[in-house]
């Protein structure tokens, strides 16, 4: 029996022993490697601050909220790479390099990034120099060409109505009445604007040479070419690789070194709860549709407000203009500075502003009541932040500028547009009565008087005055230093730094984390950011405005559009006496 026993172990361990050598003669299948890759959709205007409650604010993204997914993609472990699809987003300067600056944190969390562009010109490109590798399809187009601006002019519009445009201003670059006093630029407003663009040029062309790799003159030299197809944009260094969207997906895989990659689009963006069953779910949906907030969603967690101005600025609470402008009425703002003041989890203010000016005396009301706070408040300056916009800053602790942020222009305009001759055409006559030697001053049919001009002109110029003054004790200068810059002068973000107009070149992140630590916080303290004002619910977006505005737009050319939303600003603003707006329709390109 013990032997029979030792026949079959031996039988059985020379079976084993041959499997084990034909299973290690046989390859085994290697395990494929793969990474995932966050795809964010880089197309739209991207607005400051909360925009709408409720429903339609699930289904939108702004600026914060790219922000915020660019962030989350350079902490998530699970993130490999971050792709681009840059599609004609339509920002400014301020906006873009809150983007850049957003996507140079993933780079620094060791990430890459992959841009995938189709036709470029300068926004687009500046954006997607910030990434480690540019792609484009064969039949795309690289159309950037430098700096432009561009000026519109409704005098001559004006005098073929038979309107007659009776302006005056305080400082010689202060340009915002010219587009209907003039048909062309003056020498003081082409001065100040072949200034600021300037050193936006020299901005772009140090981005790309610096993103490139690329000298600043070979730089200069594409920019003059500037339409070039993709071939010749990527032998020229602007482009790494010339691939159609289904290549890309394994170019990156290639790029990454791995055998393939999981693209997660939508990366980050908020997910709409579609079940409303039963009661809860009924409840749910009215809060979505009209944009209520529970009770219970309150926190008492440490927070930092910003307050966002964003649009033309008027007295009132501002809304939306019937062409689709933003305004910013001066009741909303204080409303909102008082909320964050009287709320003890506030501990500070950050000012988003985004904002050309409009209404001097709108602005002064947010100005009286920002240097009254008790709390540490700084300056977040986006896009633009100019005369109005620069006059609520200038209350502020601190200033902070994106590079291409457009401030300044210290000056006020004032005046009206007499349509007697428009009346006479369309047959309307007028007659008047009046006691009192200036009381012709805000009639509509008839221009100033000699009187009436002296008058007003006195009053805009006491008004000048305190702008100048309150500006200089706001940036701690002499009066005099401070009245140099003035007249209505513009400044690029970087320029009104080195003017000591602000005090630094930094982001919104920036500005949060300065309050903090005027607030006496920690920079690694937990915050909430509190958005203020609250976000329109549904029912005010509908039936606060026009239902013309939604027909104009959607049915108008984009250039008619812009057009109309220019006039549309210049006439409301202008209803006020002292306006503090910079040249308006301006638009550098």
């Amino acid at each position: 029996m013990i032997h029979r026993f030792s026949i079959a172990a031996i039988l059985l361990v020379a079976c084993c022993c041959t499997v084990t050598a034909l299973a290690a003669d046989k390859p085994a299948d290697a395990k494929k490697s793969s990474a995932s890759v966050a795809v964010l959709t880089i197309d739209g205007s991207y607005p400051e601050g909360a925009g709408q409650a409720g429903l339609f604010a699930e289904m939108s993204v702004n600026l914060h909220d790219m922000v915020a997914r660019l962030e989350k993609a350079a902490k998530d472990e699970n993130v490999s790479a971050v792709l681009l699809e840059i599609r004609g987003p339509m920002m400014g300067r301020g906006k873009t390099n809150e983007l850049r600056t957003a996507i140079a944190k993933v780079k620094k969390a060791g990430k890459k990034i992959y841009a995938d562009v189709q036709t470029v010109t300068g926004a687009d490109y500046i954006l997607a120099c910030s990434a480690d590798k540019i792609s484009m399809p064969s039949s795309g187009m690289f159309m950037v060409t430098g700096v432009r601006a561009e000026v519109t002019f409704y005098k001559n519009l004006l005098e073929k109505l038979g309107v007659k445009a009776d302006f005056l201003q305080v400082g010689d670059f202060k340009g915002a009445a010219e587009p209907m006093t003039r048909d062309s630029m003056s020498a003081p407003f082409r001065k100040q604007l072949e200034f600021v663009l300037d050193d936006f040029y020299d901005q772009m062309v140090g981005t790309i040479a610096a993103d490139r790799k690329l000298d600043v003159k070979r730089v200069k030299e594409l920019l003059d070419l500037g339409i070039l197809s993709a071939e010749k944009a990527k032998a020229a260094g602007l482009i790494d690789s010339i691939v159609y969207e289904d290549e890309l997906k394994a170019d990156i895989a290639k790029q990454l070194g791995k055998d393939e990659i999981k693209l997660i689009r939508d990366y980050g963006k908020k997910q709409l709860d579609t079940d409303f069953s039963g009661f809860g779910g009924f409840m749910k949906l009215m809060e979505m549709i009209t944009g209520a907030e529970p009770a219970a969603r309150a926190s008492r967690n440490p927070k930092i407000a910003v307050v966002y101005i964003v649009g033309t600025i008027t007295t009132g609470k501002g809304g939306g203009g019937l062409m689709g402008g933003e305004v910013v009425g001066s009741d909303t703002i204080v409303k909102a500075l008082r909320e964050a003041a009287d709320d003890p989890s506030v501990k500070g203010i950050v000012l988003r502003v985004d904002s050309p000016g409009g209404s001097g005396l709108a602005s002064d009301l947010m100005w009286r009541e920002i240097v009254k706070s008790k709390k540490p408040i700084v300056a977040s300056m986006g896009d633009v932040a100019a005369s109005g916009g620069y006059y609520v800053s200038m209350g502020t602790k601190k200033i902070f500028v994106e590079p291409g942020t457009l401030t300044g222009s210290i000056g006020v305009v004032g005046g009206k547009l007499a349509i007697k001759g428009l009346m006479d055409k369309v047959g309307i006559t007028t007659e008047v009565i009046s006691r009192g030697k200036n009381t012709g001053w805000q009639s509509m049919t008839e221009p100033f008087s000699p009187s009436e001009k002296e008058a007003f002109a006195q009053m805009m110029n006491e008004f000048y005055q305190q702008f100048v003054t309150k500006a200089a004790d706001g940036r701690k200068m002499d009066k005099a230093k401070l009245e140099a810059l003035a007249g209505g002068r513009v400044y690029s973000g970087k320029q009104a730094v080195e003017n000591h107009l602000a005090d630094a070149v930094g982001t919104l992140e920036d500005a949060v984390k300065e309050v903090k630590t005027m607030a006496g916080m920690k920079s690694d303290d937990k915050i909430e950011i509190e958005m203020l004002p609250k976000p329109k619910n549904l029912f005010d977006a509908l039936f606060g405005g026009d239902a013309m505005e939604s027909k104009f737009r959607q049915s108008a050319p984009a250039g008619l559009l812009e057009q109309a939303r220019q006039m549309e600003t210049l006439l409301k603003v202008f209803a006020e006496p002292n306006v503090t707006i910079m040249p308006y329709g301006v638009q550098i390109k």
